[in-house]
């Protein structure tokens, strides 16, 4: 699973990246920052089952720690955006080239209104975060129509000759983004798409692009900079759009990585609090940094950044973990390892669906998986929920 990080320049999405991949990236108060895509490992939290079964485990592909498993997913912070992308316009389609290998995207946006629409320093609560969501929707929208827009006429004339169903075009069209033709059908339905394809207008067209957008690719908004004081007017009218948006401050989730690895606190990503380890390493300087993160997580909970990780992951793209494991009575791996591998799968998924995740072979060779939990066999069509535990039989001789 690819995350993708959206929005225009100097709104904070290098700063979000770091904080969320505990990587260095370049930070600066200018547009482009970022030119080329930078790609780390961030991670999703949950609670881990070793605390409803009682085990200590110790795992290999994530991390536990007190009961919370962190599981990796791939995050992808690409080049600024700006108006007029899909033209070109700026480093527009280098982004969306690089945006379209995202399975969900998280919007970045500066919600205190300090940037304008080129991502230039402004005045806080000059410029307006509103503007900056629509225009970035609609660049994409504007994209994937001028993808289906290329010899549009020529393509209906030929696919209506051979009798092929247009969403089979558009599908071949946009191959590069992995769009299926059923979802493109049940784009066309949903905005009602029921003339011929050549009599369709530009706005058709872009009428569909949108709802394309948004079924393959569901954005969530991170409302940076929600500390300072011209976000909180904006926060409450974001609320009123009805759009998944979580306020975040990603300097103060930065600020307590760094701390964090120093040894000076103890604090876990998403947590809602932090404790100091021992007062007398810390100057004044620190001491006042921690004091302004503490009253950012006393306002808003967290600092958001996991918060919109998860959501992503879970809400918007309606995913679930299970846990392979190849002992079902001690939930371990053939090297003994309890619970080894916390796997991110679609909440439609089969336990056969599970045995080619793992590796293509036990999905050719399953035979049966069995629940660890009940010990009971399930079959290849068993619909795998939140948290099972699975044993996979296959005639490969692996798990």
């Amino acid at each position: 699973m690819i995350i993708g990080l959206l929005g225009k320049a100097n709104v904070g999405k290098s700063t979000f990246f770091n904080a969320a991949t505990d990587s260095s990236v370049p930070i600066a108060n200018f547009p482009f920052t970022t030119i080329n895509p930078n790609i780390g490992v961030a991670f999703v939290r949950v609670q881990c089952v070793c605390t409803e079964l009682g085990v200590a485990d110790n795992p290999v592909n994530s991390q536990c720690i007190s009961g919370i498993r962190y599981i990796p997913v791939k995050l992808i912070d690409v080049a600024g955006l700006v108006p007029g992308a899909h033209l070109g316009r700026g480093l527009g389609n280098k982004f969306l080239d690089d945006a379209r290998q995202a399975d969900v995207l998280i919007h970045v946006i500066d919600i205190s209104g300090s940037t304008d629409e080129e991502g230039k320093s402004v005045r806080s609560g000059e410029g307006d975060p509103f503007l900056d969501i629509q225009f970035v929707e609609e660049e994409f929208d504007l994209w994937i129509r001028s993808i289906i827009l290329r010899d549009w006429q020529k393509l209906v004339r030929e696919s209506e000759n051979l009798k092929q169903k247009v969403e089979t075009v558009i599908s071949n069209r946009l191959s590069g983004l992995s769009i299926s033709e059923q979802l493109i059908r049940n784009s066309m339905d949903q905005v009602g798409l029921t003339k011929k394809p050549s009599e369709w207008t530009e706005n058709d067209l872009l009428s569909l692009s949108k709802q394309i957008r948004i079924k393959s690719k569901p954005i969530v908004i991170a409302a940076n900079k929600a500390d300072l004081p011209a976000s909180d007017s904006n926060i409450i009218k974001l609320k009123d759009l009805g759009r998944p948006f979580f306020p975040t401050v990603c300097e103060a989730e930065l600020l307590l990585k760094r701390a964090s690895i120093k040894n000076l606190i103890y604090y876990l990503p998403g947590d809602s609090n932090f404790e100091i380890k021992r007062n007398e390493k810390l100057s004044q300087e620190q001491i006042g940094a921690l004091n302004m993160v503490s009253h950012v997580l006393s306002k808003f909970g967290s600092t958001g950044i996991q918060q919109v990780l998860n959501h992503a992951c879970f809400q918007a793209l309606k995913k679930i973990v299970v846990y392979p494991v190849e002992d079902e009575y001690k939930f371990t791996d053939k090297n003994g390892n309890v619970l080894p591998d916390a796997r991110i799968i679609s909440d439609n998924s089969t336990a056969k669906d599970l045995a080619f995740l793992i590796h293509n072979d036990l999905g050719k060779g399953f035979l049966y998986a069995i629940d660890a939990r009940t010990k009971q066999r399930i079959g290849a069509d068993h619909i795998l929920r939140n948290n099972d535990i699975v044993k996979i039989v296959a005639n490969t001789g692996r798990k």
